[in-house]
């Protein structure tokens, strides 16, 4: 008797999976996520072989031997820092971002600039020509280098059989299907099915396979959450296309932190590493000082570099006064506003307040803090910061500035880049070395104090 098909309902946030249809996901607790899907059962009941290396032998954790990861070195230095020091053998990496922002462009010109080994790459979304009209733009050829153009999971794992790659590289993990399952590609089953496969080639065979994958409107990896928490690496690539910058971000990584950052600059050859990125986000211009722009040291990973944040106050001309960010935490900038108000004397609840950090960045680190409130102050009275002043602090509900990590690789990043004077939380600095330094290095423990420096 044939096996007939069911109809089964996924979450499209977790994948969890019900039966029939219910209003809230049992699985995350999202309502309205569960979508239908017509599965047609596998052929075969073979069991799953034991990942390897991870024998089914009960064993105490205590005997358990462990030995050090082998990691391919990629050609770019700044994916090699956000990936924890290179590719590791048998990881699955999945690298999300919006469409156009450079995600194969970034992979392609980084496994065309690989030595000795054999790369398989399969693209569902463009041909071969495409593939060699951009390599041609990129300027990068090579012989160990296969493209296969290709949406069926079966036909691809015979490709991987054929060729024998070191590397696999998958171009959309959304647009692969497998033919064990009927239903769309993209669809919460297909993508859950297809990187599970991905996963256990990877595992078995210690070949790393990088996924590119889509994003919704949200931002987040689209498909299910689950691709999330199967991959090893999630990296997102992120950026504005009115800006020429690019920034790549660990959001998971089994193998490094998840605080790094790398920063590239799409040029016409393709992505061009910022090693500095310093020297990029400040606009020097001259000597020339200008009221509501600061300098502030901020910290990704263990990478300090200097930004420039922006602010304008004005009177708010239709009454209500409006608050506008770029690049910071929105909640961050009116609890900052709040305190120069309560805590300093500075009335701003009917003006206007815009605030901007150069460059398109995102910032989260709190360090800003003192930055984001010089820049507003300056803009309200009118009144420039030296061009050759930075700060760094964190900014608490009382008005005190509270320490920061790695005050050292500031300063040092601060005095490197030809800043005089540095303005940094009391008492941070202490068993700091600072006699060898030209910079002048000022402590503050009040907001007012950070002022008088500055304004005298």
């Amino acid at each position: 008797m044939a096996k007939q098909e069911k109809t089964v309902w996924f979450c499209n946030n977790c994948g969890a999976e019900s039966s029939k249809w219910v209003g809230r996901c049992p699985g995350c607790g999202e309502w309205n996520t569960m979508i239908e899907e017509k599965v047609r059962p596998a052929k075969g009941g073979r069991a799953s072989a034991p990942l390897r290396g991870q024998e089914s032998v009960v064993r105490p954790i205590s005997q358990i031997e462990t030995h050090e990861e082998q990691r391919i070195s990629m050609p770019s230095g700044e994916l090699n820092r956000v990936l924890g020091g290179g590719l590791v053998a048998g990881s699955l990496v999945l690298i999300g971002g919006e469409p156009g922002i450079g995600k194969s462009t970034l992979v392609l010109q980084n496994i065309l600039s690989i030595r000795g080994r054999k790369i398989l790459y399969v693209s569902g979304e463009e041909s071969a020509s495409q593939l060699k009209m951009r390599a041609d733009r990129i300027g990068r050829l090579s012989d160990n280098c296969y493209i296969v153009c290709e949406t069926s999971m079966d036909s691809i794992m015979e490709h991987i059989k054929d060729v024998q790659p070191q590397i696999v590289v998958v171009d959309s993990i959304q647009t692969i299907a497998s033919d064990a399952i009927e239903s769309a590609a993209g669809s919460v089953s297909q993508v859950r099915e297809c990187s599970a496969q991905l996963l256990r080639y990877a595992k078995t065979s210690g070949t790393p396979v990088i996924l590119i994958g889509h994003i919704n409107k949200e931002g987040s990896i689209a498909g299910p959450k689950v691709l999330e928490h199967i991959v090893d690496a999630v990296l997102q690539f992120e950026g504005d296309g009115h800006y020429m910058y690019r920034i790549l971000r660990s959001i998971k990584n089994r193998f490094g932190s998840t605080s790094e950052l790398g920063i590239y600059e799409m040029v016409q050859r393709g992505l061009r590493e910022v090693t500095n990125p310093s020297e990029l986000l400040l606009s020097r211009n001259g000597d020339e000082d200008l009221s509501g722009v600061a300098v502030g040291v901020t910290l990704e990973g263990i990478r300090p570099f200097l930004i420039e944040v922006q602010a304008l106050v004005s009177t708010a001309a239709y009454g209500t006064p409006q608050r506008s960010v770029t690049g910071f935490d929105y909640k961050r900038m009116n609890m900052l506003l709040a305190v120069l108000e309560k805590r300093v004397g500075f009335k701003l609840a009917q003006k206007d307040v815009f605030l901007n950090i150069a460059g398109g960045l995102k910032v989260n680190d709190p360090a800003l803090d003192l930055a984001v409130i010089c820049a507003i102050l300056s803009s309200n009275v009118d009144m420039a910061i030296a061009h050759d002043v930075c700060m760094s602090g964190e900014v608490g509900l009382s008005g005190e500035i509270r320490p920061i990590t790695r005050i050292e690789q500031r300063v040092l990043e601060a005095e490197k880049l030809g800043f005089s004077k540095i303005i940094v939380p009391k008492n941070n600095i202490k068993g700091f070395d600072t006699s060898r330094l030209k910079i002048e290095i000022v402590e503050v423990a009040k907001v007012e104090e950070a002022f008088r420096v500055l304004f005298a």
